[in-house]
């Protein structure tokens, strides 16, 4: 049997070249919340700050993120779950999960050592741990005694999601993280090389499900990877092979596994390019800005020339201060996806102007992970 080989990569593209980037961190320090003030400040822009430690303080005040701190049990964990997202209904982040939780606060300014994210450090480190203690399940867990597949398949899941926050909390450097990130590449890359990339899904019954060791990238990978740069540079031959398959189109099966006896959704995994056009970037704009974050950590938007142009197009959509205003065409800037949650909206009201400090804050960061000049206005 012939193993194809992995897709050619698209031809080089060369984004427009823009020497500077305005970017109204003013208007942000006037109207924006206290967690995008403080990183528009230090993260965009990069102001001098005569006194950082006392501008640093300032994402700690904000009260919600002081909600979801006191929301942490004594041993770290929130409501007992790990992936979970409060409901559209949920006033106080009632049923946030551990991982979703410690996102939020990492999306919010708060460092890693301030003392919710040390108590959930130790249960997020211990997912990363190639076991089937069915104790580490957690929300994941069915009733009754599991069945080893769902065990596995359940801490195979939480492993990613940990890896990735953690990589986000700045832990590169980490043995332990190093060593589960190692471990995945191997898998996803084994997957990438094999003639399953191509044709991940065979037909059980009525349905087609990815075949048995079918390992699609997922969106914790891609998240993991994106604050791990150095680790990166070290499979540049793997970072290539996992471009040539995001830039491929999304199949039309939706991504579902048998585990077990049962089919299990995965909406976590990605199995091609979720932007292939401005209507899909329309309508889910928090969603299409998390995937432009991603490919802007990873180094691989400037070389989408589909993608770079969805970016430059949010950038049209700006006022002549800098300030994104929502445009006449229609736009979603609600979203649904449990994954883009903790990042969007960072803002407390739902208000015109609240949308205008998130999407302007985002547009910046993009373009500063870009390698844009940025010019503080």
């Amino acid at each position: 049997m012939t193993v194809p080989l992995t897709p050619g990569l698209p031809a080089p593209f060369t984004p427009p070249v823009h020497e500077s980037f305005q970017f109204p961190v003013s208007w942000l320090l006037d109207n924006a919340a206290a967690p995008i003030q403080f990183r528009a400040s230090t993260e965009v822009a990069r102001l001098p700050l005569r006194d950082p430690r006392q501008f640093g303080i300032l994402p700690y005040g904000h009260r919600p993120a002081l909600t979801i701190a006191f929301q942490q049990r004594p041993d770290g964990i929130w409501n007992g779950s790990m992936l979970s997202v409060p409901s559209p209904r949920a006033e106080h982040f009632q049923g946030i999960g551990t991982i979703t939780a410690v996102r939020r606060l990492l999306e919010y300014g708060w460092e890693r050592e301030s003392p919710p994210l040390v108590q959930a450090r130790r249960t997020l480190f211990r997912l990363l741990a190639e076991d089937t203690d069915a104790a580490y399940l957690f929300e994941l867990a069915p009733r009754g005694k599991p069945e080893p597949e769902v065990v596995l398949h359940g801490r195979a899941l939480l492993r990613e999601a940990a890896a990735a926050v953690l990589a986000q909390a700045g832990y590169e450097s980490d043995p332990r993280l190093r060593g589960a990130a190692l471990r995945l590449v191997e898998r996803v890359d084994g997957f990438l090389r094999s003639p399953l990339a191509a044709k991940p899904f065979v037909r059980v019954g009525n349905q087609h499900v990815l075949a048995p060791g079918a390992s699609p990238p997922s969106i914790f990978y891609l998240a993991m990877l994106a604050h791990m740069p150095h680790f990166r540079s070290e499979h540049y031959d793997v970072m290539e092979r996992l471009y040539a398959y995001l830039v491929q189109p999304m199949p039309r099966q939706e991504a579902v596994t048998l585990v077990g006896k049962k089919v299990v959704a995965e909406p976590q995994l990605v199995l091609g390019d979720p932007l292939p056009h401005r209507n899909a970037a329309d309508a889910d704009l928090p969603a299409a800005l998390y995937w432009l974050e991603l490919m802007a950590r990873l180094g691989m938007l400037r070389r989408n020339e589909g993608w770079a142009k969805l970016f430059e197009r949010y950038l049209d959509d700006r006022d002549a201060s800098g300030v994104w205003r929502a445009p006449k065409r229609n736009v979603g800037t609600r979203t649904s996806n449990p994954f883009v949650w903790p990042a969007f909206p960072l803002e407390p009201h739902a208000t015109s102007d609240a949308l205008s400090a998130d999407v302007t804050f985002r547009l910046g960061l993009i373009a500063r992970l870009m390698g844009r000049t940025i010019e503080p206005t």
